[in-house]
């Protein structure tokens, strides 16, 4: 019988994410990560306390310097979305 996945697993949780990079790139901190990603480090602190999240343009960079795929990046902050939505998309009516 299948059992549900744990609750650190099913939670969206960007600064899982963000931990990760550190430890996987060798940082020291996350200003270290947000020179790397060529982003200031105010942001950096926006996505780990979950108040700007982390857009596609963002997960790219991080694909870049990783060398993790989309998907592992994605599972890592526990975005289980099936597709994602851009916004303004082609087709969308106002």
């Amino acid at each position: 019988m299948n059992q549900p996945p744990d609750s650190e697993e099913r939670e969206y949780s960007p600064a899982r994410l963000l931990d990760v990079l550190v430890a996987r790139l060798r940082l020291k901190n996350d200003a270290a990560l947000s020179r790397l990603l060529g982003v200031e480090a105010p942001t950096i602190s926006k996505i780990r306390h979950k108040r700007l999240r982390v857009g596609a343009a963002m997960l790219l960079r991080m694909h870049e310097v990783s060398n993790l795929s989309i998907d592992e990046l994605r599972a890592l902050m526990g975005d289980r979305r099936a597709r994602m939505r851009l916004p303004g998309a082609l087709g969308q009516q106002r």
